[in-house]
């Protein structure tokens, strides 16, 4: 019983460290959408006296990866609701993983090009 925990442990922290990297990629300025958010973002950080360009860049990158994770979780939560689960199990984690992945297909695909 204590090895197949840890086994679920292990797969639940690789899973989430996959989650947290592809979310981090989508949000480079590599990514196709950085520049239309960017442009989105600019009066609204406007209003708040943010009037450094690197901040917005800073700014941009880390609200995109925030919408990938939360985007991308969408499926997994509904996956996890319908069941009643009350944790994330590495099912869910990998239907988690699968959202992120495809919200950032176009980033992935747009680096071979």
């Amino acid at each position: 019983m204590e090895e197949q925990e840890r086994q679920n442990l292990m797969q639940r922290d690789v899973l989430l460290m996959v989650i947290a990297g592809l979310s981090l990629l989508n949000g480079m300025h590599i990514s196709p959408y950085f520049d239309p958010v960017f442009l989105l973002l600019r009066p609204f950080a406007a209003s708040f006296l943010v009037s450094s360009p690197l901040v917005l860049l800073y700014l941009t990158s880390l609200f995109i990866s925030i919408l990938t994770v939360a985007i991308g979780g969408i499926p997994a939560a509904l996956v996890e609701r319908a069941r009643g689960l009350e944790t994330s199990t590495p099912g869910s984690l990998k239907i988690w993983a699968a959202g992120v992945a495809v919200v950032t297909a176009p980033t992935l695909l747009g680096l071979g090009g």
